[in-house]
């Protein structure tokens, strides 16, 4: 292993695209990050170099043959608060406890990555829509998102590790699939 871990990798949970328009919709209009990530939720970042894919790949399986495939619900916006009062707005992935148990099972197999978990509360599960400079702004967007939001429902089967290179090329694309049981 050359480097424990690197922003340039992570393992997340991707909406089938048949899903992703209404997310989408949101993020081209109020995420600064759309352009180098698809609509996601991170279970491990920064993850190991893509070069120690194949090598931890096995241990993943394994995590993954613990969970059989299960539904998701984005119906409920939330916020983060940060420095100086800017927030990052997002949906509340449901089942959250599932997918807290799940994000554990994966970490176990890579602990040097634990970053989502070191957060003040641990690790909550969230696809990031869009960011506002202030609170008020922050409230405005989530009541104007939530007014005509219908809650999007899919089947997470599997996880996907993801990559990125340098710019111009730093947009993340799934590099492999690992599959639940």
């Amino acid at each position: 292993m050359t480097n424990p871990k690197t922003p340039k990798t992570a393992i997340v949970i991707i909406p089938p695209e048949d899903c992703q328009e209404p997310i989408q919709r949101i993020r081209r209009a109020h995420d600064r990050s759309v352009r180098r990530w698809m609509p996601h939720i991170t279970l491990v970042f920064p993850f190991r170099p893509v070069e120690d894919f194949d090598g931890i790949e096995p241990k993943l399986r394994e995590a993954c043959e613990e969970f059989q495939p299960f539904d998701l619900e984005l119906k409920e916006f939330r916020f983060f608060r940060h420095a100086r009062n800017r927030c990052t707005i997002w949906l509340a992935p449901e089942p959250e406890q599932l997918l807290i148990r799940f994000q554990s099972s994966l970490w176990r197999m890579v602990p040097e990555c634990d970053d989502v978990r070191n957060h003040q509360g641990g690790f909550r599960p969230h696809l990031s829509v869009a960011q506002s400079p202030n609170i008020s702004s922050c409230v405005q967007l989530i009541r104007k998102f939530s007014s005509g939001w219908k809650p999007i429902r899919f089947r997470v089967s599997d996880i996907a590790l993801i990559r990125r290179g340098d710019p111009p090329n730093d947009v993340f694309a799934a590099d492999r699939k690992i599959p639940l049981s």
